[in-house]
């Protein structure tokens, strides 16, 4: 649609110039119309056009035929465009070699005086094969008898990125369409070019960098729970045994079982939980149960407290066997504290955690047929006069 669009401003335009007119075989449709935009948007560098009075995109309008206006031979539209254009640019191909159309617009071209004005741009095959197969010149330059036509190739090895020799081939036919050495346009194009390539390079690095950081973001990760014993170490007491660590998820429940200084390890917790509150629950013998909401993260500490009142609250029956009833108002020695048994015989002591035993011996002003009460107690403790 453009081109048919473009084809209407030029005929409302009848003498309108042109810088170039491509000629092509429509095989190769694709590297004319990369050409025609390359040259058109080409800004070439600000001293030349200082120098040449040259605007800093001279090379705009490049004629570029649709496929579809050659139905019956090289018409006056054509030849129009041809008579408009200062340099003819001959896309360089086996197939362009083949074209009637492509010699009828050579021949014309040439038969306007303007042989000098005839550019090869080759995108494919071999220069003088004389192989049908792989010849990339058309048989009508032979035929005007023309001197030998220096194409430029978009293959030639100068460097080892393909994407570089393809720039340095569209920079050698700029120069030798607008009259100037080619190193006064290449050395920046190449500094540009490199610049750009870096650019991109980083650009590239950046953008891997970011997606490495977010795919490394969204993995599962492994969430390690520490406990810390936050009330008064007492070494005389069983050490955390058996503890049950459960992590709530939604409502996925993981659970871990803890033994001494281990910590509790959840595997595989989806990222989208990182740094999100948690439901955690701990349960131990002898400890404080915990049910509490934290950040969760790669590594969290959990503050727990001894349940004081597991080896700490004694209370038996000081039992008189004699009489098969307790023994009232009886002073007795447990863990260094003196306390006095009630009407009933029983015995109720509260030891502090750092004073804290499996067992206490105890000290009464007669024999006793068992003098050590292990700890827990329990409700039918009995502590027997000899």
């Amino acid at each position: 649609m453009e081109e048919r669009e473009q084809m209407r401003n030029d005929e409302m335009e009848p003498n309108k110039g042109y810088f170039a007119f491509i000629s092509y075989s429509s095989k190769d449709t694709k590297w004319g119309k990369r050409l025609q935009k390359k040259l058109e948007n080409y800004r070439m560098p600000k001293k030349l056009c200082a120098e040449h009075g040259w605007e800093r995109k001279p090379m705009h309008p490049v004629f570029f035929a649709p496929n579809d206006i050659q139905p019956g031979g090289l018409n006056e539209e054509l030849k129009s465009r041809l008579r408009a254009s200062k340099h003819l640019i001959v896309i360089g191909s086996p197939n362009s070699a083949k074209s009637e159309w492509v010699g009828k617009e050579i021949e014309y071209f040439h038969s306007l005086g303007r042989a000098d004005k005839i550019h090869y741009f080759i995108v494919d095959g071999v220069p003088n094969s004389g192989n049908p197969d792989t010849e990339c010149f058309h048989p009508k330059l032979k035929e005007l008898k023309m001197p030998e036509i220096l194409g430029v190739n978009i293959h030639e090895k100068n460097f080892r990125s393909p994407w570089l020799n393809k720039e340095r081939a569209y920079v050698q036919l700029i120069s030798k369409m607008m009259g100037v050495e080619f190193d006064d346009i290449w050395q920046r194009r190449k500094r540009l070019l490199i610049n750009l390539a870096i650019a991109w390079a980083i650009g590239a690095l950046a953008v891997l960098a970011v997606l490495g950081w977010v795919w490394m973001s969204n993995q599962p990760f492994d969430a390690r729970l520490g406990l810390n014993e936050v009330s008064i170490i007492n070494d005389q007491l069983p050490p955390l045994h058996d503890a049950v660590v459960t992590l709530t998820l939604d409502n996925e429940t993981k659970m871990d079982t803890i033994h001494a200084n281990a910590a509790a390890l959840f595997a595989n917790i989806p990222h989208r939980f990182l740094g999100q509150e948690t439901h955690i629950t701990f349960e131990a013998p002898d400890f404080q149960p915990l049910d509490t909401t934290v950040k969760l993260s790669r590594d969290v500490k959990l503050n727990i407290n001894r349940n004081a009142e597991v080896y700490g609250n004694v209370h038996f029956t000081l039992w008189n066997p004699a009489t098969e009833a307790g023994i009232p108002n009886c002073t007795v020695k447990i863990a260094g504290q003196q306390v006095t048994s009630d009407a009933k015989g029983e015995v109720r002591l509260t030891v502090p955690l750092e004073a804290q035993r499996q067992r206490y011996l105890i000290e009464a002003p007669f024999p006793l047929l068992g003098d050590t009460i292990y700890m827990p107690c329990g409700d039918n403790d009995v502590i027997q006069k000899k």
